[in-house]
């Protein structure tokens, strides 16, 4: 199993995220990807609205990662 990952603020993160997610900032993850993250690894991002996940998901891919976007109904 991968690792779930909130792409909100911190702020947004600690008011609601799911349990056993870690939050790590689009922007960080945008700019510091390779030290983030592994390409033999599969990352599952979310974000509240689905907007900035799909985002960053299409962004990683490019880049060569195993990401899924989640959706949170």
């Amino acid at each position: 199993m991968g690792k779930l990952i909130n792409i909100e603020s911190k702020e947004i993160y600690n008011i609601n995220h799911v349990i056993g997610s870690i939050n790590i900032p689009q922007e960080t993850l945008l700019y510091n990807r390779e030290k983030l993250l592994n390409k033999n690894e599969t990352y599952y991002i979310y974000c509240e609205g689905g907007h900035k996940s799909k985002r960053v998901v299409n962004i990683l891919d490019l880049y060569g990662y195993d990401v899924v976007q989640v959706l949170l109904k």
